[in-house]
């Protein structure tokens, strides 16, 4: 498609479910992708497969390396890295930390090093995978919750802010991912993600129908939009189901 051919992307956590996803339809649509991955081996079997560069390490420090794989031009940067953080308040602060810094800070950072060059160039694109978790909530995990919403609402000041300017932004608020990070979920995830589960393919498949489309948010489920507006349109109803769901949850374990 004309929008990513001969493109530089860069997609973080790109060793395995969705970050993997997305580079092999980038690779396939014709851009040039730089692969990263905390585990190395990981970033490269993927490249490899590809026909992209890897370019391992924390997502938060890796834009310059992968400027420079790219030839000095970044036009797409998938801030596709997260991690899924369960537990209540009372996870410790080691825990709100880390996941502050992955699931937010990391998008922060990367945009701070992007976003002047892709004024100046009044062209660039920022795709953050956010989780249907950033519009609504997701039972047994506060941390994730809560950063996920912090990454959905950066994406849209970025969008909000630059738009006028050529910035291109999109968040992808999937629901279940068969991914690593999904069988983490354990029985919170048994109960509210996996029924309704999809492949890693599809998220792509729906960012890709996003992009020609010029879309913002992204649903590979497209149930999320109704669970949304319900939100928005009684949030003391929508909480009480919410509530259910916990108590549920809570009665099976």
């Amino acid at each position: 498609m004309g929008a990513v051919r001969g493109a530089g992307v860069i997609v973080t956590g790109a060793g395995g479910g969705i970050g993997a996803a997305l580079a092999r339809r980038f690779a396939a649509g014709g851009a040039r992708v730089v692969v990263n991955d905390l585990d190395g081996d990981r970033a490269e079997a993927v490249a490899e497969e590809i026909g992209g560069v890897a370019v391992p390490g924390d997502a938060s420090g890796i834009v310059g390396e992968a400027r420079a794989a790219l030839g000095g031009t970044v036009d797409v940067y998938c801030a596709n890295a997260g991690l899924g953080s369960g537990g209540t308040e009372a996870a410790g602060e080691d825990v709100w930390v880390q996941a502050w810094d992955v699931n937010v800070m990391a998008h922060v950072r990367a945009a701070r090093e992007l976003i002047p060059d892709w004024l100046e160039r009044g062209s660039g694109r920022f795709v953050s995978t956010v989780s249907a978790a950033g519009l609504l909530t997701m039972i047994g995990a506060a941390p994730y919750s809560v950063t996920k919403h912090g990454a959905y609402a950066f994406a849209e000041w970025l969008s909000l802010t630059y738009r006028h300017r050529g910035l291109k932004v999109h968040a992808i608020c999937p629901q279940g991912v068969r991914t690593d990070m999904l069988a983490a979920t354990g029985s919170a995830g048994d109960l509210v993600l996996q029924p309704t589960a999809i492949e890693p393919d599809a998220v792509a498949d729906a960012l890709f129908e996003g992009i020609e489309e010029d879309r913002f948010l992204i649903l590979p489920h497209p149930e999320v939009a109704v669970y949304y507006a319900a939100r928005a349109a009684d949030p003391d109803r929508w909480l009480t189901n919410m509530n259910h769901l916990q108590q549920k949850w809570e009665a099976s374990r």
